[in-house]
C-alpha cells in the first residue's frame, strides 16, 4: 500500500478509456475520510465509494490504531455492488483478501506443501487453525492418536491439506497424512518390519511403527476368531507385522500378520501367524 498525491488520475483513466466499474471488479482507490461505521473511498469516479466497517480485512477489525492508519491509504479494493439509492459503490478488503488467500491455498494443495500451525480452538471434533487468514479444520480422525487436545492448543502442530471447498468455504486439514509424508523412513508395500502396539480396539489393533501409526486389523490377524484380542496381545507388545497399504493422501498405514514367518529376534512373542 502507497500513498500517492494525484487522486484524479485513476478518474482520468476511466474517462480516457471509458470504463464502466461493475461488480466484481477490482478497483484501486485512496480512503480520504473515516466515519461511524466504515470509511470513504476516492475511486476516481464520479460517484463516491463506501468501505463498510464489516468489509475491513481481518487484521483491521477491532484495531483502532489500525483502523486510524487506513486514513490516505491508496491499495487496491473489491468493488461489491453499485448502490443506486444513494448512488454509491460498496467497497470490500476482506473479500479482496479471501479472493487471493484461495489463490494460495490451492498453490499450496499443488505443490504438496506441509506447514506447522498454530491451533486456535478445540472442539469435540477437532482442531481449529488458520491458513492464510482461511479457517481450517483438523478431524479426529486426521490427528495421531493418544494425543492430549487440550495440550495442543496455542502450540503449533504438523499439517497438510486434505480438501479444500473454496465455494462452501471448506479447509480440512491432516496431521497424519503430513507426519506419514514427512516420516524419515520411507515405508514399502511388503515390507517386514516390527511395531509398538499402542492401542487396542474390538476391531483391531494400533501399532507406533518410527512414529507413524499404521492399523492392524482384525482380520488381518489370523486364520483363527479372535473373540478378545486383549487376551493375546497389550499395549507396549512388539510384533512383527508387513506393510499391506499406504494412504499418503489420508496418512494411512494397514499392516498384516498373515503369513508372516517366526523371527529368531529375542523381541518376538507372537503365537498367531
Amino acid at each position: 500500500m502507497i500513498k500517492i498525491n494525484n487522486k484524479n488520475s485513476f478518474a482520468d483513466i476511466l474517462k480516457k478509456y471509458k470504463y464502466n466499474l461493475n461488480p466484481g471488479d477490482i478497483v484501486a482507490g485512496t480512503i480520504i475520510h473515516q466515519e461511524y461505521k466504515g470509511f470513504l473511498v476516492n475511486i476516481g469516479d464520479n460517484i463516491s465509494g463506501y468501505l463498510p466497517q464489516e468489509e475491513i480485512g481481518i487484521q483491521f477489525i477491532n484495531n483502532k490504531k489500525t483502523k486510524n492508519l487506513l486514513l490516505n491509504i491508496t491499495r487496491d479494493f473489491f468493488l461489491i455492488k453499485h448502490n443506486t439509492n444513494i448512488q454509491q459503490y460498496i467497497l470490500s478488503i476482506k473479500r479482496l483478501e479471501y479472493i487471493r488467500s484461495w489463490k494460495r491455498i490451492k498453490q499450496i494443495q499443488l505443490e504438496n506443501i506441509i506447514f506447522n500451525l498454530n491451533i486456535n480452538y478445540i472442539n469435540k471434533g477437532g482442531l481449529i487453525t488458520y491458513l492464510e487468514g482461511i479457517q481450517g479444520f483438523i478431524p479426529k480422525s486426521h490427528l495421531s492418536i493418544n494425543q492430549n487436545l487440550s495440550k495442543l492448543y496455542n502450540n503449533k502442530i504438523k499439517c497438510k491439506i486434505l480438501i479444500i471447498d473454496e465455494q462452501k468455504n471448506q479447509l480440512i486439514l491432516s496431521q497424519k497424512s503430513a507426519l506419514l509424508q514427512s516420516s524419515m523412513h520411507k515405508f514399502r508395500i511388503g515390507e517386514l518390519i516390527y511395531g509398538l502396539i499402542v492401542k487396542i480396539k474390538n476391531y483391531g489393533i494400533f501399532i507406533n511403527i518410527y512414529g507413524i501409526i499404521a492399523l492392524l486389523h482384525i482380520s488381518e490377524i489370523g486364520s483363527t476368531y479372535i473373540k478378545d484380542l486383549n487376551t493375546i496381545f497389550y499395549v507396549g507388545k512388539l510384533i512383527k507385522i508387513k506393510i499391506i497399504h499406504i494412504d499418503l493422501k489420508q496418512g494411512r498405514l494397514s499392516v498384516s500378520k498373515r503369513n508372516i514367518k517366526l523371527s529368531t529376534s529375542p523381541y518376538n512373542s507372537d503365537n498367531l501367524n
